[in-house]
Parts: C-alpha cells; structure tokens; sequence
C-alpha cells in the first residue's frame, strides 16, 4: 500500500475549510514592564549546580547514613519498650525524678564530692613525708562525702545509714538495679530514680556510676537536705503501690495506629447501617 504525502498531478487542490478563530471577548492590555536599573554593587551571581560546577547545596541525608551498631541498637531497644508490654518493675523506671528537685539534688551532691586521686597521692605522701622525719602527722576529721558503689550502698540500706538513695534509670542491663527501690522500700529509706548514670558519675568523679547515697551532712546543710528528702518520698516511696501495678508500652506506631482507626470506622459505619 502507498501512501502519498500530496495529491498527485491533476487532481483538484484541497478546499480550505473557512473556519475563523473567535476573537477575544475583551482587548488584552499588555502591562508594561518596569525597567530596574541594577545595582553594580550587587552583582548577580547564579549558580550552576551541575556535574563538576557549583557546591551542592547542604541537604538533610539522614535517612541515608548507615548508623553506627550502637546507635542502631539503642535505637532498636527504645522502640520496643513503647511497643512491647513493660512489667511494672522495669517500668518504674521511666518515672523519674523532675528537673527541678534534680537540680536542687546534684547542688547539694556536689557538695559532698570524694576527693580525686591526686588529692588523696598528695595527702598520703604529706603524710609519709612526716613520718619519715618523725614528726608528728596532722589529724583530720573523716571526711563526710556521699557514698557510691552498689555493694557498699546497699549494705548501708540494710544497716539503716543511708539518709537518701540516688538511682540512675539508664543502667544496663537493667538487672543490675532492679530490686533497689524494693529494699529501700522495704527499709524505709528514701530513694530517687534520676535520667542519666554519667552526672551520677560526675559527681564521684567516674565515667558512670548505678547509685550514690547521702549517709550524713553537715548541719548548714540539713534543711536542703530535708527538702529534697520529703520531695523524693512524695515521689518515689509513697507512690510504690501505685508503681507497683503500673504497667509500661504496648503503644503501636502510627502506621498501626492508623489502620486500626480505619478498622474501628468500618465497624461503626457498619454498626450504625444495621440500627
């Protein structure tokens, strides 16, 4: 089959078909255009943001970092404790003390910091200093400073000498602390659960540390010390049998969350169709 772009020789030409175009309804003013004179201070720059040009401008490539182990981990295992059932002894745990009497706890702690190992080198060499030359080394009363170290604290629970007890929340793993607000409970003994085992740390001049305990202060300090005290018990030891029971997580992502709406609609559309 041939197809042919025109007519052949002979045949008459095409009629045009005598269809105008409407015109328009109203005249269009053209809106004359303002000429700006540029400023030659500011000079126009544009960039080129192709291949081997310009700097790419900064985007947010979050989504596209490969995080590191931990960081995934640590990620990972906060998300299942919103999403997994959490016992009511893990759970006590997310309540922790507020920023206020926090603040007013560490003023006080800070207090009562240890000395560091190179106060205690240069007091026992002051001391064998003296020795060596037969004097007569100088007496100092024992130093009142907070107490750290599990074992320690909790026998100092146990023999009824700790004014208050300070535990971190964040301790891993968990375990480690888990039965410590029982025993000071069951001791009467106040105790806190505060954010973060690096100020604990601070405090004792440690990387971290799971607890710290007040077993005496000095007398200018006592009433600060009674404030905090009568706030943590408001918070902590009167409130147990309301954190005994409390459960934690089971809370869904909003991706579950929204299907189960969309579920729940159904069902009352279909519920109230029937009525």
């Amino acid at each position: 089959m041939i197809i042919l772009s025109r007519p052949p020789i002979g045949w008459p030409p095409a009629k045009k078909s005598g269809k105008k175009v409407a015109p328009a309804p109203y005249p269009i003013k053209k809106t004359a255009t303002k000429s700006t004179k540029a400023n030659p201070l500011f000079e126009k720059r544009s960039k080129n943001f192709g291949i081997g040009q310009d700097v790419q401008p900064a985007r947010d490539v979050t989504r596209f970092v490969k995080w590191p182990k931990y960081v995934r981990l640590q990620r990972q295992k906060r998300i299942l404790w919103t999403r997994l059932k959490v016992p009511p002894a893990i759970n006590q745990f997310t309540q922790t003390l507020d920023k206020n009497t926090t603040a007013q706890l560490f003023k006080l702690a800070n207090k009562y910091r240890p000395e560091t190992k190179a106060e205690k080198r240069q007091r026992l060499r002051t001391a064998a200093e003296a020795k060596a030359q037969k004097k007569e080394a100088p007496k100092s009363d024992k130093p009142v400073v907070v107490k750290y170290g599990l074992n320690h604290i909790t026998a100092l629970i146990e023999q009824k000498k700790a004014q208050l007890v300070v535990i971190a929340a964040d301790v891993n793993p968990i375990e480690l602390v888990l039965w410590l607000p029982a025993l000071c409970r069951k001791m009467g003994v106040p105790y806190a659960i505060v954010n973060n085992k690096g100020r604990l740390g601070e405090v004792v001049h440690k990387k971290s540390v799971t607890a710290i305990a007040f077993t005496e202060v000095k007398d200018a300090d006592k009433a600060e010390l009674a404030n905090v005290v009568s706030a943590v018990k408001a918070n902590f030891n009167d409130k147990w049998d309301e954190h005994r029971k409390t459960w934690g997580g089971g809370i869904n992502g909003s991706k579950s969350q929204a299907k189960m709406a969309k579920r729940a609609a159904i069902v009352a559309k279909e519920i109230a169709a029937r009525q």
